[in-house]
């Protein structure tokens, strides 16, 4: 399958910029998977198509300030550093720009001290491996001192950190927020639960892959950027009830389809684990535990929208992204939403 059946047009005009004053006032495009029927709907109206034997699963990642804005101690010259992922107590694989002026040895320095950084070796496609020193607790240095790692498609800055943030993310280990739960209101998920439906959690910390470009022609050719996931023993045995009940396990965002069909690609099976993941969910692939799926609207040729496209079918995708372009939905990390039913 070719990337370009992938692709559609749409207007700079709408990525969004910022997210909806209230969050869960976001609009809600609402596709029947079987017919490839649409309705328009706000996202607070989702608890009309969830029945009480569903469950939700939410991914419960929490966003690290990654981005910090430092010096170069021989030079003094400006450099920004990107976290990408912990390899070991203080080091971390990190993006630093600009990368000609981060050879290994090279010493940098954060706020008024409280951070030191020295390269240590050479990471995957042109990242860095450094190491920090600091004093007491370093997500707390790190909280003060770096900034929302905002994806390169939102040009303007975010008044209130915690708007990238969900209501309900816990575990910090974030480069990028799992942006379908940006929707939810602590109000409507007690609404939720309220009606029946289960609420249950995963983690999968969100890599700046998830923005990469898909660089082959051929999807079948291209390899998926790698994640850290865990599921609990009680997730576990919210999702085997659901199922066998009869109900429909319903997977917040892309990434808790991807910890799902993860864990149950062998059997349809959830269990407790955790590990790293590069599945990569394309037309084609048989979903085995996800039923359905909230998501936001993503990028053209992107493997986002290949995912969606393997759980609705790509005609049905390809019709419902045009029509959200005619009807002038929000699309990205701030924009509105897909209700996949």
């Amino acid at each position: 399958m070719d990337v370009k059946d992938f692709y559609f047009e749409l207007p700079e005009e709408l990525i969004a910029q910022h997210p909806t004053e209230k969050r869960d006032e976001s609009r809600l495009m609402v596709l029947d998977k079987i017919n490839g029927d649409i309705e328009h709907k706000h996202f607070k109206d989702i608890i009309d198509y969830l029945n009480p034997e569903d469950c939700l699963i939410l991914n419960n990642t929490r966003v690290l300030p990654a981005r910090l804005i430092g010096s170069k101690v021989a030079t003094g010259g400006k450099m920004e550093f990107l976290l990408l992922k912990r390899t070991g107590n203080n080091t971390w694989e990190t993006l630093v720009k600009p990368g000609k002026k981060a050879k290994i040895g090279a010493e940098f320095i954060f706020g008024n001290g409280e951070l030191k950084a020295k390269v240590l070796g050479m990471g995957e496609e042109g990242s860095r491996i450094v190491e920090f020193e600091y004093q007491g607790i370093f997500e707390e240095v790190l909280d003060k001192l770096g900034q929302m790692p905002l994806p390169p498609y939102i040009t303007e800055k975010l008044k209130d950190k915690e708007r990238y943030q969900t209501v309900y993310s816990k575990e910090v280990g974030s480069a990028a927020a799992p942006t379908a739960g940006l929707h939810f209101t602590k109000e409507l998920l007690k609404k939720i639960q309220d009606k029946g439906i289960k609420l249950a959690f995963v983690t999968l910390h969100v890599g700046l892959g998830t923005f990469r470009p898909v660089k082959v022609e051929k999807i079948e050719d291209h390899h998926m950027h790698s994640e850290y996931y865990t599921m609990s023993k009680e997730t576990a045995e919210v999702i085997n009830e659901t199922k066998k009940k009869g109900g429909r396990v319903v997977a917040v965002g892309t990434t808790s389809c991807r910890t799902l069909e993860t864990i149950g690609k062998k059997d349809g099976i959830a269990r407790e684990q955790s590990g790293w993941t590069d599945i990569f969910i394309y037309p084609g692939c048989k979903l085995k535990i996800v039923d359905a799926l909230i998501t936001n609207f993503h990028l053209p040729e992107s493997t986002l929208i290949m995912l969606v496209s393997a759980l609705a079918g790509r005609d049905s995708i390809m019709n419902a992204y045009n029509t959200a372009v005619k009807e002038r939905y929000r699309f990205f990390s701030f924009g509105d939403a897909m209700f996949i039913k």
